[in-house]
């Protein structure tokens, strides 16, 4: 029996190693592919401009149509642009810890994260962290430090490259987000200072039909911190939307 396909799109700064603790739960049912995006992991780096249809047109030459597509933070922008873009190759769109439409206040704090990466890298993935995995967090410390060493592991140049596309595309895509007409849904986790259950709430609204689910408790690294939660999440939608009988 043929199985439903499921492609999963990192963040930025990250690579598709921070799917494993999810993939476990996820592959036993589906078809699981892990893509990189420009500029991280193996692929080739990200040139100075690259763009959000730019990630996603690279993306959309490793999909094969009715691929269910889940995205995380700058992932979630480039499923978002592939579901209104190409819905062709996209079955369902979750948009798993996703900005949406940042206010004025929101905007000017990722500037300023993106000024501090450009002029201290180093000092970045350490607030990344803290930021992701703060002190008395339950994530296993080897974890931690295996996202530590992705984050270190960047090409500067790239990182920041992706990292503009990621402070600003949200504002690209939000009048786009009305057309997108493939089932969609969005799940953050409820203490997310960056991706917040207020821009789920946003982005259910701005996508006909989306509807969007809170993880209490959660923080932005899901798939790291709450993989079987997350992967309940998933696997009720996508079966919702399921072309296999």
């Amino acid at each position: 029996m043929s199985r439903e396909r499921l492609a999963l799109i990192h963040g930025v700064g990250l690579d598709s190693s921070m799917w494993n603790p999810l993939r476990e739960f996820l592959e036993p049912e589906y078809d699981v592919q892990v893509l990189e995006l420009l500029g991280h992991g193996h692929r080739p780096p990200a040139p100075e401009g690259i763009t959000l249809a730019g990630l996603a047109a690279d993306i959309a030459e490793q999909l094969e149509p009715n691929t269910h597509l889940v995205g995380f933070s700058l992932g979630a922008l480039v499923a978002q642009h592939l579901a209104r873009f190409r819905p062709d190759l996209v079955a369902s769109l979750v948009s798993v810890a996703s900005v949406c439409a940042r206010t004025s206040q929101e905007h000017a704090a990722v500037m300023v994260r993106l000024a501090s990466a450009e002029s201290d890298f180093p000092a970045t993935i350490e607030a990344s962290i803290q930021r992701w995995y703060p002190q008395g967090s339950n994530v296993p410390a080897e974890l931690v430090e295996a996202t530590r060493e992705v984050l270190q592991g960047n090409d500067p140049k790239s990182f920041l490259a992706c990292y503009r596309v990621f402070a600003t595309a949200d504002a690209e895509i939000a009048p786009e987000l009305p057309h997108i007409s493939v089932p969609s849904h969005a799940v953050t986790g409820e203490l997310d200072p960056g991706s917040t259950p207020e821009m789920s709430a946003r982005l259910a609204a701005a996508i006909p039909g989306c509807t969007y689910s809170i993880i209490p408790g959660a923080r932005h690294m899901m798939p790291v911190e709450r993989p079987q939660e997350l992967a309940h999440t998933l696997t009720a939608f996508i079966k919702e939307h399921s072309h296999v009988r």
